[in-house]
């Protein structure tokens, strides 16, 4: 028995150190950047926003982000666990996709981009590709009397490249964008 209790005892030290100084390289890791490793926020009209959490537009004078399985209710992130073969799932898709048809007359048989109808994993995704954010720039403009290029450009200035410009896609912050399309005089 002393054979096996010391050392399970032993490793059970080890790996409380181990783990500890994981921890603490991580925590400390996190005061170095910008946000101190708290969420980031902005303010706009008097109301606080989580840049890194997917927020609900629904005005045609908004960009939309991803659709969302939890509703963007942060404290119950998930995504719906329907498979691609899931006839409520293909339902819900093709609804997606009659409805951005519907509110996006004038992209006619363009076709969707992808994040625009299917949820992301967590429900919360609060990013959408530049295709996203370019497919629904007509209605916006058209929403706010704006010229289209002037929405164009601002979707341009709002995209963040992809890591060292060459890992992932580049992406579009819908919040962001939005703020930015307030604030347009």
């Amino acid at each position: 028995m002393k054979n096996h209790i010391f050392p399970a005892f032993r490793l059970t030290v080890v790996m409380l150190v181990v783990i500890g100084v994981y921890l603490l390289i991580v925590y400390g890791g996190s005061k170095v950047l910008p946000t101190q490793g708290n969420a980031e926020t902005i303010t706009h009209n008097g109301q606080k926003f989580y840049v890194n959490i997917g927020q609900e537009f629904k005005s045609e004078k908004y960009f939309h982000g991803r659709p969302s399985a939890v509703d963007y209710k942060a404290d119950g992130s998930a995504g719906s666990n329907k498979g691609p073969t899931n006839e409520e799932y293909l339902a819900v898709v093709q609804k997606r996709i009659d409805t951005l048809k519907i509110e996006n007359p004038a992209m006619g048989n363009t076709k969707v981009p992808v994040e625009l109808i299917t949820a992301s994993g967590s429900g919360l995704d609060p990013n959408i590709s530049e295709g996203g954010a370019l497919y629904q720039a007509k209605r916006v403009a058209k929403e706010r009397n704006l010229p289209e290029s002037s929405v164009i450009e601002l979707i341009k200035k709002h995209t963040d490249s992809p890591l060292l410009n060459m890992f992932g896609p580049s992406k579009v912050n819908v919040l962001e964008l939005n703020i930015a399309l307030d604030e347009l005089k």
